[in-house]
């Protein structure tokens, strides 16, 4: 199947439409999600805001294409995703999808700038143009004198850094990132932070952001907060 293109103006890149998820515990069947619905577009900064349990990591899995629905629609840039094979679905995730995580989960054997290569090479592009693609991006983050060293020898917003470049090193068009600021101390958090929000300008890309940090999320273009499995638009309270 062929990849998706850029998106119309026209379109979100994601859309949840009455998405539900259940799971078997024993004998029980929990519904974490019921009937969540939203749209993410081009270079908007959602935060996804709620408690602990409230579902938001499986939502984030949802629109990642990690996990399927119980029932109900994830789109992507149009395209119902619950029409693709698992081997569809995986060439979508690699290719249009960023992922960002709490804890960076850098290969540890390899070179800052090698962890935003590899990602770029596993899609068939060749080493010169990856390096040259992840060395444009560390250098954007401020991480030009630190593309040769292994992630034990960044810093903890080094580090994260370096994951904001993976993430983004295939120029996906929808970035979803569970708590990336929420193992840094204040300062770090906060210009990280920054870092991550210009980057999704620059890149035009749609990203999801779950985050307890309300003041960080107040910052955000939208909030969508979780409660009881459904998501609600909040943005226009917050910022009142």
């Amino acid at each position: 199947m062929d990849h998706i293109t850029s998106a119309p103006a026209v379109q979100p890149i994601l859309k949840l439409d009455d998405v539900w998820r259940s799971f078997k515990q024993g004998p029980r069947e929990i519904t974490v999600l019921k009937g969540a619905s939203a749209e993410l577009w081009p270079g908007q900064a959602v935060a996804l805001v709620g408690p602990s349990g409230a579902g938001k990591s499986t939502l984030l899995h949802i629109s990642g294409l990690l996990e399927q629905p119980t029932r109900g629609r994830v789109i992507l840039n149009g395209h119902d995703c619950a029409e693709h094979s698992e081997a569809e679905r995986t060439r979508l995730r690699r290719k249009s999808i960023g992922f960002v995580y709490q804890f960076h989960q850098l290969l540890p054997e390899f070179s800052a700038l090698e962890n935003v290569v590899i990602p770029q090479m596993i899609l068939g592009r060749r080493r010169r143009d990856a390096e040259a693609r992840a060395r444009e991006l560390l250098g954007g983050l401020g991480l030009g004198d630190r593309v040769d060293h292994r992630p034990a020898e960044l810093s903890g917003g080094e580090q994260q850094r370096t994951a904001i470049c993976r993430g983004v090193a295939n120029a996906p068009q929808l970035l979803l990132a569970d708590e990336p600021t929420g193992n840094l101390d204040p300062h770090t958090s906060e210009f990280v932070f920054q870092e991550l929000i210009e980057l999704i300008r620059r890149q035009g890309v749609a990203a999801l952001i779950a985050t307890h940090n309300m003041d960080l999320a107040r910052r955000m273009d939208r909030v969508l907060q979780m409660h009881d499995g459904q998501l609600h638009e909040v943005t226009a309270q917050m910022h009142a």
